[in-house]
């Protein structure tokens, strides 16, 4: 940061009009502006990691052993395999090539990968690229689709050879579980819940319908300190009062002052970049089931290239770094209360935090796509409906979901266990007085 005593000499080549004009003359002083106001000023831009692949650069994927453009992604695996040569080979993973999964205590300020930059707010949603591989023009809607195929060579591009600012994620983490696995794995979550369910949804409950989806994420990597301080409590005594219906528990505590403060970083933190995804309105859909099959490796993520993309559906960022600072710093408190949790334990009846205060020393923002295989259902329920997901890990197999029920069997249930629970208190009552 600039000393207010002595501002910076700013000098530059050419003519006057091209040398940078002091504060001052502007008009507006930031060194005389209160600090949140100056700081944001004079910070310096974000800095960048360009991480582009150099395929995308070139205009076209190609095999590195025979040159073709027509390969895909080989299930299960990581690799890439040539439909005309049968080469295989792995792409090579990000976080090796750029060095993200090393210097995270040393972060300072924000640095963006070229995945991550602020999407330009111009781009149309219709398209038309030229092929670099045979010169034929396809016409993509980029608003759904992050991938084209020529129809004459089968060369499969990515939109960010027209597209720049952030249209495409820097990495992809390929499928590893097929589909034939994921649909066991959802047809055996609906199984443990069929007696529950909504009679229309197991009716028209299939399966098959799952859909391979890649979902836009930013990993950030981070270097924090945080200071959290409220009250703790140990219990001194505990006693009842009063008899019959009337009796209740009293206890006696001593209360405590308790303030921690923690530095710490973190390692790949996923927030969903996703505007769609990241409306967690359970009123409307539960979106909210994603984020229960985290976490994903993403340590295996490679360099974005359009062949893993090849048949699966994938979803646009639309959500820029600024937009998600908010989400982050919340995520940042909750590892900073975790971090303290240890060293609270003797405070039996839990410690409730009143004050909160969190620094970012520095940040780095990486784009990426991770997998999902997805099923979804639209329940009619008046106005806009509830849409329910079921959701497989696409690396690990985690599933995890939302199945319609009939909520007079959830009652019905509830009544009859209640009543059950009942009779056995009594009956043990009876053989106990």
């Amino acid at each position: 940061m600039p000393d207010a005593s002595n501002p910076p000499k700013f000098t530059g080549p050419g003519s006057p009009q091209d040398v940078p004009p002091r504060p001052g003359e502007l008009g507006v002083d930031p060194y005389n502006l209160p600090p949140p106001v100056r700081d944001e000023l004079l910070k310096p831009d974000p800095a960048a990691i360009d991480t582009a692949a150099r395929e995308l650069k070139d205009g076209a994927n190609r095999c590195p052993q025979c040159g073709a453009t027509d390969f895909r992604h080989k299930p299960g695996t990581d690799l890439l395999i040539c439909a005309f040569c049968r080469n295989e080979w792995q792409a090579e993973r990000v976080e090796e090539q750029f060095g993200l999964g090393q210097g995270q205590d040393q972060l300072e300020g924000t640095i963006i990968a070229s995945g991550a930059r602020d999407i330009a707010a111009d781009e149309a949603v219709l398209r038309t690229f030229k092929c670099s591989g045979c010169g034929a023009e396809v016409t993509v809607n980029t608003e759904s689709e992050m991938t084209a195929r020529c129809h004459w060579c089968r060369n499969v591009f990515g939109v960010n050879e027209q597209v720049a600012n952030g249209a495409v994620p820097d990495a992809v983490l390929p499928f590893h579980i097929r589909k034939d696995d994921a649909i066991a794995r959802i047809r055996q979550f609906v199984d443990k819940r069929r007696f529950f369910a909504l009679k229309a949804f197991k009716e028209e409950f299939t399966p098959g319908n799952v859909i391979p989806v890649y979902l836009p994420y930013m990993i950030i990597d981070g270097k924090a300190s945080a200071d959290v301080a409220g009250k703790g409590e140990i219990e001194t005594r505990r006693y009842t009062r009063g008899t019959g219906n009337n009796k209740a528990t009293y206890y006696d505590a001593d209360v405590y002052a308790v303030d921690r403060h923690v530095d710490f970083t973190v390692d790949d933190l996923p927030l969903e970049s996703s505007s769609e995804r990241a409306n967690l309105d359970t009123g409307a859909n539960t979106n909210n089931i994603i984020n229960t099959i985290l976490p994903f490796d993403t340590k295996n993520a490679v360099k974005w290239n359009a062949s893993y993309l090849r048949d699966c559906s994938s979803e646009k960022r639309d959500l820029n770094v600024a937009n998600l600072q908010p989400r982050l710093v919340d995520g940042l408190l909750s590892i900073a209360r975790a971090q303290v949790e240890n060293s609270v334990s003797r405070y039996g009846r839990g410690v409730r935090w009143e004050k909160e205060g969190l620094v970012v020393h520095g940040t780095r923002w990486v784009s990426m796509s991770l997998p999902v295989w997805l099923y979804s259902y639209h329940q009619p329920n008046g106005g806009r409906g509830l849409l329910h997901y079921i959701a497989v890990n696409g690396r690990t197999g985690e599933t995890m979901g939302s199945v319609p029920v009939q909520r007079w069997k959830l009652f019905l249930v509830a009544l009859t266990v209640g009543t059950f629970l009942e009779t056995i208190a009594l009956w043990i009552l009876a053989h106990t007085s």
